[in-house]
């Protein structure tokens, strides 16, 4: 098989040279996540430029094999937003059986270490959740490191949510009914935009987010060797998004340092067991309830990092579209 380099991939990766059968039995995971982790080994990417081009086409493979057959929407739209030297890439997802005119929406912020993701690597999951919910999903392909450190996918991000906003008549959207969600890394973006435009959000989510870049947790220590994500590639990824040393200790990067959390809405949280941010994402849940926001979090058993993509295998995957959904309504409908 072909060897994969672990320091730079988003998954780290999941090979035997990675994860062991002993460690595998060690940590009890379930038949079914064996069978995620065995066919992840069975991957391999053959027309990469680069390492870094070759984990970015790994995870859209992974996302394609694993996410399962993808739902038909009403329509996909893409559209490119101006900014000050460049275009983003967003696409609008619209649900099947939209009712009214003007739909209520949840801008999406993907995962992928800051460094990957894309159209791609999200598509059956963003179609799901546009139809479960019933919104309009508005995905963001912002700017990814090393290319374009902190915080430029920051910024593409807070300049589409300006332009939905500004445009909301013309896209038949309730621009009072806004929403975000975020996983993983998009969980550290989701975060920070919250505390800036959250009195124009009703909720959020943060799948499993990326909240800290000192890795040094309980959790990291457990799973510093995998499954799914291992401590050297979370290392490379941090210091890519954050090469100047200065923004390592910026709140806007790193959610876990947020003090005021003053504009964020009704939240919820997911996480995943045998997942290295873990304890992470507890520590930034009892920050913002100690901040005084409304927040629910919901710890999936077995889980680990990145089950969002893995509906072909786990049932776990139908289980949180159908939480977030539930969420996602009892806050539109406030």
């Amino acid at each position: 098989m072909q060897k994969l380099i672990g320091t730079i991939s988003f998954l780290a990766l999941v090979s035997c040279t990675t994860i062991s059968n002993h460690k595998k039995t060690e940590m009890q995971l379930t038949p079914a996540i064996h069978k995620v982790l065995d066919h992840l080994e069975k991957i391999q990417v053959f027309d990469a430029k680069d390492p870094l081009d070759q984990s970015r086409k790994y995870y859209e493979t992974m996302a394609f094999q694993l996410s399962g057959s993808k739902e038909s929407v009403a329509l996909i739209e893409e559209v490119s937003i101006p900014a000050d030297d460049h275009q983003i890439s967003v696409r609008i997802y619209r649900p099947k059986g939209k009712s009214s005119k003007k739909s209520s929406a949840i801008i999406y912020l993907h995962g992928g270490w800051f460094i990957s993701g894309s159209y791609e690597t999200h598509d059956a999951i963003v179609r799901q959740l546009a139809n479960a919910t019933g919104s309009d999903i508005i995905f963001i392909n912002y700017r990814l490191a090393p290319e374009h450190p902190f915080p430029a996918g920051l910024d593409d991000c807070k300049t589409v949510v300006e332009w939905l906003i500004s445009n909301a008549e013309t896209l038949e959207i309730d621009k009072n009914k806004l929403g975000i969600i975020g996983d993983s890394a998009g969980g550290a973006l989701s975060g920070a935009l919250a505390t800036e435009i959250g009195d124009q959000l009703k909720f959020q989510v943060l799948i499993y987010p990326a909240a800290d870049n000192s890795l040094n947790t309980a959790s990291w220590e457990t799973y510093k060797n995998g499954p799914i994500l291992n401590k050297e590639g979370g290392i490379q990824a941090w210091n890519w998004y954050l090469p100047n040393k200065e923004q390592q200790t910026n709140p806007l990067a790193v959610p876990i340092l947020i003090k005021d959390f003053k504009n964020t809405p009704p939240t919820l949280i997911l996480l995943a067991e045998h997942d290295p941010l873990r304890d992470e994402g507890e520590q930034l849940s009892q920050h913002m309830k100690e901040s005084g926001v409304v927040v629910t979090t919901h710890f999936y058993k077995d889980m680990v990092h990145g089950f969002m993509h893995m509906g072909a295998i786990l049932d776990e995957t139908k289980t949180a579209v159908d939480e977030i959904a539930a969420f996602t309504h009892k806050n539109l409908e406030k």
